[in-house]
């Protein structure tokens, strides 16, 4: 087999090529939870709001909230919840926060697996994306 030698265009010699994984979950009612998902609910946390958490991603609220609406259906469990006060906004619910580190820790494990085995079957070496 013939060596192939691959190089990140401006960049020095021996920079392979940059793995990118989109990963997500469906079902015949529609993306049930992915990387998309998980930045919304990050970003309702950091927020504190799902319009700010929109804005923030470049989306509309109508289809931030049509996001979480579809994904609390399939689960049958709510994401996100007010905060007491109205003015507060929203926060994620237990349910919410485990299911964001339970997908963010299983897509940071399925990477590392990738890049490893990504060394082993391809003639290049791959670098994380960051």
């Amino acid at each position: 087999m013939r060596s192939l030698q691959i190089t990140a265009s401006g960049s020095g010699a021996g920079t392979g090529p940059t793995m990118r994984l989109h990963l997500w979950l469906e079902t015949g009612g529609g993306v049930l939870f992915g990387l998309g998902r998980l930045q919304l609910l990050r970003e309702v946390e950091r927020c504190g709001s799902l319009k700010a958490a929109a804005e923030a991603l470049g989306m509309s609220y109508r289809g931030a909230w049509g996001k979480i609406k579809t994904t609390e259906e399939l689960f049958g469990e709510k994401l996100i919840e007010r905060a007491a006060s109205r003015r507060s906004g929203y926060h994620l619910t237990s349910f919410g926060t485990a299911l964001a580190k339970r997908f963010d820790d299983w897509f940071r494990e399925v990477e590392d697996f990738a890049l490893s085995t990504g060394r082993e079957y391809l003639p290049f070496s791959l670098e994380k994306y960051t």
